[in-house]
This record gives structure tokens, sequence and C-alpha cells, in this order.
């Protein structure tokens, strides 16, 4: 499908930038932070533990995830029709057939994992499969597949470890100088040069692990939207996919097993409870409202 490949292309294009916008900042705060601690070891703390984790999420994120959740491999024997669905959809996408696990949880839920299209996964809940018919399952399942055409997940993956980088620095700054592990400066140092990097520093450990956030935040609201898209033309059917959507976010059944860091790789929130209305903090919501979702979803042409 072009709509797939052509935002493929995007992303690979957008994952490059942003890995280098996000290392670049690493390294700002590791140098900054380096220089107000008086420690060179921050510095390269920074540069190599964001390294070792981007690499380590891209090669094993997908079965650390699986195996966070307890989810089993499906053979075709054992659900021949959740096989065929996605068999179906991925002739229709032009996409290598990813392998099918499914997670013993009985919240409506699905999410897709893996480093390309061909070391895929596409993982549903039990839930999921007892509560929405062929054609609502058949919307899950092509917008969990215009994900892995899309490249989202490893997108999703490298904003994730990088912000989270971010956030372990910011942290051991604060705890370095409440401590008393500030810069001491010999006679020769400015004072008031000194005074604005310390104040710039302090500012950095606080807005630089938000901003960061923020960024990855609106780049997993704006992947749902282009995934809803995406898998509506796959199917030509938008509500078979708004349908869905309505019935896993009316159900309230919780998740056992979930936590931040995967949040927002499922196509719903796993997080059920009072919805968030206040436009601040809607600003930290993983996904789009799923009454925006619906309304752009029934007004396609497809």
């Amino acid at each position: 499908m072009a709509t797939i490949y052509t935002q493929a292309d995007s992303n690979t294009r957008k994952t490059w930038f942003l890995l280098t916008g996000f290392l670049v900042l690493i390294i700002a705060l590791g140098w900054l932070f380096s220089y107000e601690l008086n420690s060179s070891a921050i510095l390269y703390f920074a540069v190599i533990f964001s390294v070792f984790s981007s690499v380590g999420s891209y090669w094993w994120s997908d079965k650390i995830v699986l195996a966070m959740y307890k989810a089993v491999p499906v053979e075709h024997d054992k659900n021949p029709e959740l096989y065929h669905v996605v068999e179906n959809l991925c002739i229709t996408a032009g996409l290598p057939l990813p392998k099918i696990y499914v997670i013993p949880e009985m919240q409506p839920n699905a999410f897709a994992t893996g480093r390309d299209k061909n070391h895929a996964v596409v993982a549903v809940t039990q839930g999921l499969l007892s509560r929405l018919d062929k054609s609502e399952l058949q919307g899950v399942l092509a917008h969990e597949l215009s994900h892995i055409g899309n490249k989202d997940m490893l997108l999703s993956t490298v904003v994730a470890v990088l912000a989270g980088t971010i956030a372990i620095l910011a942290n051991m700054f604060m705890r370095i100088s409440f401590w008393g592990g500030g810069r001491r400066r010999s006679n020769d140092d400015n004072g008031s040069i000194g005074a604005i990097l310390v104040v710039v520093g302090i500012l950095a450990a606080i807005l630089a692990p938000i901003a960061a956030t923020l960024v990855q935040l609106a780049i997993s609201r704006k992947r749902e939207f282009l995934a809803d898209a995406d898998g509506a033309l796959l199917t030509r059917y938008p509500e078979g996919l708004a349908k869905a959507l309505e019935k896993i976010s009316q159900d309230a059944t919780p998740m056992k097993v979930t936590n931040d860091a995967t949040s927002s790789l499922f196509i719903d929130s796993p997080y059920k409870g009072v919805q968030k209305k206040h436009w601040f903090t809607k600003l930290f919501d993983t996904h789009p409202p799923v009454e925006e979702r619906i309304k752009a979803l029934r007004g396609m042409q497809v």
C-alpha cells in the first residue's frame, strides 16, 4: 500500500533527525553537568549509556515486552481465524507476515513491536479476541500492521530510550548538586559567568526531561492518528476500526501487568479510569482522545 511506504520513508528520516538531535542534546547536557559538577565521567556516561541503550532497545525490545506480558505465540493450528486475518492483511499491504502472539489479559487491547518489518510482532489480548467481531478485529490488526509498515516501532523506541537517558542525567545532576557536589572554582573563574552556568544547569535539569517527554508523547499521539488512517485505507472499511475503538475505550477491565514505558505501544491506553480533561494534563497523554480518532475515521472517504 503506497500510503504505508510513503510514511515509512518519512519516519526513517524523522528517526535519524530525532536521533541526531537527542544525541546532541545529551552530549550538551552531559558537558554542562560535567562542568558544573567538575567530573568528566558524567559526559562519558551520558554518551556511552545512550548509545548502548539505543542498540539494546533496537535488538531486544520486542523480546523484553513480550516476556513482560507473558505473551504466547500463535501458530496456524491454534487459531486459524486470527492467523488468516493477519495473513490476508499482510498480503494486501505488501508486508511480510509478522509473528503473532496472544496476551493472557481480558482487557481488549493490542500492540505491534519489533525492529523492522522483517522482525515484527503483533500481539493481541485474549479480551480483544473475545469481544470484537471480524470486521472490528480486522480494523485493529490493520492499525497495528500500519505501525509496522510506517516503522513507528523503531521511531518510538529510539525516542523513548533517549528521553529516558535525559531524565537519568537530570536526576543525577540534581542529586549530586543537592549533596554539595558542585564545581569548586579557582580564583580565575568569572563569578558572574559561573553563577549563570549554575542557574542554566538547574533549569536544564528541570526542563530537559519534561521537553523530551513531551516530544515523545507528541510523536506517540501523532502516529496513532496516522496508523488509524492507514489501517482504514488497508481494510477499506473505517467503521470497523471506529467500532473497535469504541468497544476498547468503553471496556473498564484493568490490565494486570502494564507500565509507563510500554503503555504507548497499545492501540489504546491500558490505564482505565477517569479520563483527563484539562488541556495541561492532556499534554502528557500517550494516546489522542478516542472521540477524536473515531470522528476522524468516520469522516474518511475511502
